[in-house]
């Protein structure tokens, strides 16, 4: 077994595309309208899905907002510099919801970040994780 994607519910697929590939970096890989289910699906990711886990953005056509409720908790980035990411990241426009530095009763190095539905990135550096 091998995790896939992780699917995420977003009020403006253009919007979302922009971010995730003009403001994290990643690739669009796919997108499709299914006109009878009223939805469109759009993949991204850092490499083809064939050997890397990705996002599916899910557009349900005329839902602009959702609640994300208590139970969401983020998505993790390793990242090879979290200070320097964090200013490329705020220089494209994202928001920093979390500026970067040691973990509360840890040492990894991490920020957070906002994507346009509200939902939460961490970044991390890619040493030892507490």
């Amino acid at each position: 077994m091998r995790l896939l994607h992780t699917m995420l519910r977003v009020g403006d697929l253009d919007r979302s595309i922009a971010f995730y590939t003009e403001v994290l970096g990643m690739t669009l890989l796919r997108r499709k309208d299914y006109p009878d289910g009223q939805f469109t699906l759009a993949f991204v990711g850092y490499g083809d899905e064939a050997h890397n886990s990705v996002i599916e953005l899910t557009y349900n056509w005329g839902v602009d907002s959702y609640e994300l409720g208590t139970g969401y908790g983020h998505i993790a980035l390793e990242v090879e510099d979290v200070y320097k990411a964090c200013e490329d990241i705020r220089a494209r426009g994202g928001k920093i919801t979390r500026e970067p530095g040691p973990m509360k009763h840890g040492t990894s190095i991490l920020a957070f970040v906002e994507d346009p539905d509200g939902y939460k990135i961490e970044l991390l550096s890619p040493q030892r994780r507490d």
